[in-house]
C-alpha cells in the first residue's frame, strides 16, 4: 500500500509501540486518528486524538463515528494495539484483572475491527494489524491470563485474514517478543532491560507489513531480540 494521504486508526498511541507507530506513519503522510485513554504527548496537523476506552463498545462507536466525521468514510488502515497484562499463578489471579485483559486484548480488536471491515470490504483495500505477541505461540508461567488474550488475537487474525483475503483487505498479526514498553510496569518479577527490543523496531515491522505490494500478504510475523540474555563470550 502506499501510505501517502492514507487516514489510520492506531489504537493504545499514548506510548510504547502505538505511540512509536503514530511518529512513523505521520513522517510517512499519513493522517493519523490516535485512540487510547490518555492523550500522547504529540502535536501534529495530520493526527487527532480521541479518548477511547476499548473495552467499551459504545465508546468504539462514538470514536469511529468521530473519526469518520473528521477524516472522511475512508478508513484505510486500523491498527488494533491497545493491551494490558497482569501476571499471576492462575489460581491467585484476581478475576477483576482477568477479565480486564479479556475484555481489552480480545473485545477491544473485535469491536474495533467489526467497526471498519464494513467499508474497508466496499473499498476493495485495506489492512488490520493486530499486535499479539510471543505470549500468542506459546504459555509462559504467571502469564496464563495473558497468553490466553494472545493466543485468541492470533486465532481471531487467522480467520479475518481467510475472511477478508478475497476482497482485497489484508490481516496481519505481529507476535514481538520482550520490549522496552510499560508493558512491564505490572509486573513485579520482570523489568524492562537493554537486552529487549525498542518499541520503534516493532513497529517498524508494522511498517513493512503495511508498505507491501497489493497482492503480497504477510499474514504473521513474528519478531524477537537477537540476545534477550545478552552477548555470550567464548
Amino acid at each position: 500500500m502506499e501510505l501517502k494521504n492514507k487516514v489510520a486508526i492506531v489504537t493504545g498511541c499514548s506510548k510504547g509501540i502505538g505511540l512509536s507507530l503514530v511518529k512513523i506513519l505521520l513522517e510517512k503522510g499519513v493522517k493519523v486518528a490516535g485512540w487510547s485513554r490518555t492523550a500522547p504527548d504529540l502535536k501534529h496537523d495530520h493526527f487527532i486524538f480521541y479518548a477511547v476506552d476499548v473495552k467499551d463498545v459504545d465508546s468504539v462507536n462514538a470514536a469511529y463515528n468521530a473519526t469518520l466525521k473528521d477524516f472522511g468514510e475512508a478508513i484505510h488502515i486500523l491498527i488494533n494495539n491497545a493491551g494490558l497484562g497482569y501476571a499471576a499463578l492462575i489460581e491467585e489471579m484476581p478475576v477483576e484483572e482477568w477479565t480486564e485483559m479479556f475484555e481489552t486484548n480480545v473485545n477491544g480488536v473485535f469491536y474495533c475491527s467489526q467497526m471498519v471491515i464494513p467499508k474497508m470490504k466496499e473499498m476493495g483495500e485495506g489492512h488490520i494489524v493486530n499486535i499479539a505477541s510471543i505470549a500468542a505461540k506459546e504459555g509462559f508461567p504467571m502469564m496464563a491470563g495473558y497468553c490466553g488474550t494472545k493466543f485468541a488475537v492470533r486465532g481471531l487474525s487467522q480467520a479475518m485474514y481467510k475472511e477478508l483475503r478475497d476482497y482485497g483487505v489484508k490481516v496481519t498479526v505481529i507476535c514481538p517478543g520482550s520490549t522496552q514498553t510499560h508493558f512491564f510496569e505490572n509486573m513485579e518479577h520482570l523489568e524492562v532491560n537493554d537486552n529487549m527490543m525498542k518499541a520503534e523496531d516493532v513497529a517498524g515491522s508494522v511498517i513493512y507489513a503495511l508498505e507491501t505490494s497489493t497482492n503480497f500478504h504477510p499474514v504473521e510475523i513474528e519478531v524477537r531480540p537477537l540476545m534477550p540474555k545478552g552477548r555470550k563470550t567464548i
